[in-house]
Order: structure tokens, then sequence, then C-alpha cells
């Protein structure tokens, strides 16, 4: 027989950012225009600011959900890694119901939906938005910060720069990993999660270049690489390493793409290319002379967009008992510590001890960290 003994306590991430005190003045005047995302947690509008006559992106968080030294840590990272393909913070605001986030308008939306708007789309403009994504990760990972929520959801496109280029948003979830070996638990669907983040092993920056993988696959085919028909299976997809590259989507593809995607798709983060080495791989920095010249197949991508807007974490938060996640550990060691669970109610808890696999499946309630200690009795 296996028990599992939960200790739960508040969390506090890791920075090595002087956290100064989040001033949160009074609610600016603005006009909302419409909503223009939902997240777990928080809803972005498009708003009208009525002092400066510019429109914006306002984040909105609702208190009962997130803790003001949690918005703080977004804050915080985001005033330390400004760079061109990085959504800008303007402001910190705060009402009764919310704390605000102030955020540059990027009008021209999700990069995956710009793909599709086109008649056409070919290996050689992937590519290109690869490396565009690659860049605004590195200068990330120069501050050596962790994004460590890379999804379609949010990569921005910019029609308005001298070239169309890929802008990184949302950097909640993101962490200063110098020094600290810090647990990220996934939080929403596991699709672009690398394996670190589902078996509750530490995170490094080597974990958001297997979601490029992931992104690139993805953006190649209209498919995802370890999607399974629960979020269970997809789990253990991803933790062993359980994909291919069918002929049916990738007939027109590259060797070139296929073996960029294989060289981000580690399971050992140690042995995961980093972003800058990413950006040297022939298929990446336009050195391949093979680009394929076969159109992609956008129909299959639209579907795939279509779905993710179906999921947990691009819908609504109307009612959090609703919302049910999934975690899948292996059990390599006895003791695990899990942090950025969104769960304070367990309804049930699985193991498997023939794949020495744990599964817990909880409601999100609140952050915490938890730690379990494993042990086999009788």
């Amino acid at each position: 027989m296996t028990i599992v003994h939960f200790w739960v306590k508040t969390l506090r991430y890791p920075t090595e950012f002087t956290n100064p005190p989040l001033r949160l003045p009074s609610m600016p005047s603005l006009t909302h225009m419409f909503s223009v995302f939902r997240g777990r947690f928080s809803v972005v509008r498009k708003c009208l600011s009525k002092a400066s006559k510019k429109e914006v992106a306002v984040k909105f968080v609702n208190k009962k959900m997130q803790k003001k030294d949690q918005v703080a840590h977004e804050a915080d990272i985001l005033r330390h890694v400004q760079h061109p393909q990085l959504v800008a913070l303007l402001g910190t605001y705060e009402s009764p119901k919310a704390y605000m986030l102030v955020l540059e308008l990027v009008e021209d939306g999700r990069l995956l939906d710009y793909l599709v708007a086109h008649d056409e789309l070919m290996e050689e403009k992937v590519a290109f938005f690869i490396k565009d994504t690659l860049e605004a990760l590195q200068h990330l990972h120069t501050c050596r910060v962790a994004h460590l929520d890379l999804k379609p959801e949010n990569l921005l496109v910019d029609l308005h720069a001298p070239a169309p280029c890929v802008k990184l948003s949302d950097l909640g979830d993101a962490v200063h990993v110098s020094g600290h070996r810090y647990v990220h638990l996934l939080l929403g669907n596991p699709e672009f999660a690398a394996p670190e983040l589902i078996q509750g092993t530490p995170v490094s920056l080597s974990t958001d270049v297997w979601s490029v993988g992931v992104l690139a696959y993805v953006m190649l085919s209209g498919v995802s690489p370890f999607l399974d028909e629960s979020l269970e299976e997809t789990c253990v997809n991803i933790c062993r390493l359980d994909f291919c590259f069918p002929e049916e989507y990738f007939s027109g593809v590259s060797q070139a793409a296929k073996d960029f995607i294989v060289s981000t798709l580690h399971q050992d983060p140690r042995k995961r290319p980093s972003s800058a080495t990413c950006l040297q791989h022939p298929w990446v920095s336009a050195h391949s002379g093979d680009y394929s010249k076969t159109p992609l197949d956008t129909v299959r991508l639209a579907a795939f967009i279509d779905r993710r807007k179906q999921l947990h974490d691009v819908r609504p938060v109307t009612n959090v008992k609703g919302l049910v996640g999934v975690v899948v550990c292996v059990l390599k060691q006895k003791e695990i510590c899990l942090t950025n669970v969104h769960a304070a109610l367990f309804h049930s808890v699985k193991v498997n001890r023939k794949s020495s696999q744990i599964s817990f499946v909880f409601t999100y309630i609140q952050i915490w960290h938890i730690r379990f200690h494993i042990y086999n009795a009788g």
C-alpha cells in the first residue's frame, strides 16, 4: 500500500531582483472597450486612457484568486526585462476587486491567428517566427529569467514594426532561476510543458526551449505532438518522450525542421540546447537552403486554434469548482516539493506501481507550496 502525506504552506517566489513594494494607486480613468483574452485568474481588456488618449491593454487580476505579492512579482520582472519583443509594462493600479497591470497594446493579435489568416503558409515563414521567439527568449535568459508558460496564447505578432515580429506576453509564471533549484508545477493544459514541470523536478532556462520545439511542431503540422485523450495520458506521453513525425502531417516538411525539433525535445534539461545555441541551428539561422517549398496545411492549424480556445486556461473563470487539474509525477525520489499548485482541494490520488507514477486530481483554489512524502507500508 502506498501512503501519501501532504504538507501545505504559502508560496514564496525565488528572485534575485530587489522587490520594491508594489504601489498601487487608485484606478485611472479608463474607457473599457472589449475583452482581448481571458486567463485562469485574470482578464485582459483593451482600454482607452482618458488622460493620455492612448489605447492600452489592461490585465485585471482577481483579488480573490491571486495575492498582491504575486502581482508584484510579475510587475517586477516586467520592469527588469524590458525589450522590444516583450510586451511592456506601463503602470500598476488597484480597484476594489482587482489588481491592474497596464500593458502595451499589441493590436495585431496572436501569432497563430496571423499565420492561418494567410492563404499560403510556408516553412520558411515558420522558421522566421521561431527565430523571433528565440531572440525574445534569449533576452529573458540573459537576464536569467525563465518564462515557464510559453504557449501559442502568449505569442503575439506586431505588424507595425519594420518587419513583422513576435512579442512575448504573460510573465505571470516567470522566475529568476539563477542559484535556485526551483520546482514549478504545471498550471493549466500540459501540451507545451516540459517533463520537469510535470514531474515536479527543478526547472531551468532550457524548460522554455522544450516549449519552442513543441511550438515549431504545431506550426509546421497543425497537430500537437504529445496530445492524448486525457490530461494524464498527455502527461505520460511528455514524460516518456512519446512522439513521432507522421507522414500525413510532415510529408512536406524538411529534414532540417525535424532535426531542430528533435534537438529541443530532450527529457534531460541539461541535454537541451540553450536559446542562443538554437539560434545557430541551420533551420533557424537561415543558413539552410533546403526549406520545403510545399505549402503547410493551415486548415489543421485553424482547427488546433479552435480547440485551444475551448480549454480551461483560456476561458472565463466563472466557477472555481469547475476548474479541475491533473498532475502526473514520476516517483524518482521519496520526497518531492511542488510549488505554484493552484489547489487546496484534492479529489483523488492514483498510484500506478508498474510505471511508478502518481496522479493528482484537484480543484484550483489558491497558490500553495505543497510537499508530499511517499513511502510503502504493508
